[in-house]
């Protein structure tokens, strides 16, 4: 496990991820699903059968 160093030395942006690369450098990468709210679901109605299947005729 890692120490700390230093508080809030860099300013952080929400939907960020931050590091320290192997030179010692402070990086920043884009998290692929973070800083943004999701949206509410739309729920979507299933379609209900009729209550009879039309039937084809075989030959």
């Amino acid at each position: 496990m890692g120490k700390v160093i230093a508080k809030n030395v860099v300013d952080r942006k929400s939907g960020y991820l931050y590091y320290v690369d192997g030179k010692g450098n402070v990086c920043e990468a884009k998290m692929a699903r973070g800083g943004r709210k999701k949206k509410a679901a739309k729920r979507k109605t299933a379609k209900r059968a009729t209550g009879r299947k039309a039937t084809r005729k075989r030959r």
